[in-house]
């Protein structure tokens, strides 16, 4: 098992690489001349050529981009992600500041998502062909398809215009996290829900499940005794894509609901052209995939025994 985590381990490391890269070049690919973007924000008056070239210097923007990103991740790798142009606020600190409003809606949308999937795959795939499976898979199929955007503002018309029951935006309450935090895991839960139904239905088909039925266990002790810990594999590795989704795709979900996430920081930091915070962001998120990713493949030696049979 040692060896496993470590050779996951290690296989990461160009992943991150990767996603660095990327950061990188998407803030540099970007039009406009950052160097004049912060000069204007400096000063009221236009800016003379001598202090544009003066904040290139400072910034090490005159230099070749190998040079650059080579700066760039040296610092990155001590947790120095620079300066925010927009609130000349260190970009770590305005991310870390940011960081717990997402990670709570996102939290609440995945227990949300696992609490409506899992019994629901499961009834379905235990059902299967009965009423209950193909409601189950036309409801999975409408979640699946509904946009965010769309269920946010029909949650707001239901339960905040409608019924007064949860405030419509901002963080303020213990209840002002119910609707981002649906909006987020309903949609969440169709995919899982489908995944778990099919997941199942082909554990359920192995010679292993005939054996434990032919020892005369209930239907219900061979579901949840072998054929679960089976099928939550993949569940597993859905779950965990989908909690980095939920971590880094909830944008649009921030933007509806006013909450103060690091999507909020982030479109924020795009109007306002901060490339600094944009490179940040794009580097933190993808850092808490890889992160995420290797939870997610640890976990695997806790359900599969073949993995740590494989490693002896």
């Amino acid at each position: 098992m040692k060896r496993y985590v470590l050779i996951r381990i290690l296989s990461l490391i160009p992943l991150w690489l990767g996603i660095s890269v990327l950061a990188f070049a998407l803030s540099n690919l970007a039009p406009g001349d950052p160097a004049t973007v912060i000069a204007h924000r400096l000063s009221d008056a236009p800016p003379s050529e001598e202090q544009i070239a003066a904040i290139r210097r400072e910034y090490h923007l005159d230099e070749p981009l190998p040079v650059r990103y080579a700066w760039w991740l040296a610092s990155a790798m001590r947790g120095d992600l620079g300066i925010s142009h927009r609130t000349k606020a260190p970009v770590f600190n305005e991310l870390a500041a940011h960081f717990p409003a997402t990670l709570q809606i996102a939290c609440i949308a995945l227990i949300i998502a696992l609490v409506v999937a899992l019994p629901l795959g499961v009834l379905a795939a235990v059902r299967r062909g009965s009423w209950f499976d193909h409601a189950a898979r036309v409801g999975a199929l409408l979640g699946a398809s509904l946009p965010s955007y769309w269920l946010g503002y029909l949650l707001i018309l239901v339960f905040s215009l409608a019924l007064g029951w949860l405030p419509v935006a901002g963080r303020e309450g213990a209840g002002s996290a119910a609707l981002p935090a649906l909006t987020l895991g309903l949609g969440t839960a169709a995919t899982l829900a489908r995944l778990t139904r099919s997941s199942l239905l082909e554990v359920l088909g192995e010679d292993f499940i005939r054996t434990a039925r032919a020892k005369g266990l209930g239907e219900w002790a061979v579901v949840y005794r072998h054929a679960l810990k089976s099928a939550l594999i993949p569940v597993l590795t859905a779950t965990g894509i989908a909690f980095g989704h939920l971590l880094g795709g909830a944008v649009i979900v921030e933007e509806i609901f006013a909450w103060p996430g690091v999507g909020h920081l982030l479109m924020n930091s795009i109007y306002d052209r901060d490339y600094p915070v944009i490179q940040g962001f794009v580097l933190f998120m993808g850092t808490a995939l890889v992160l995420i990713n290797l939870v997610v493949d640890v976990s695997y030696g806790l359900l599969d025994p073949r993995i740590r049979m494989s490693d002896r």
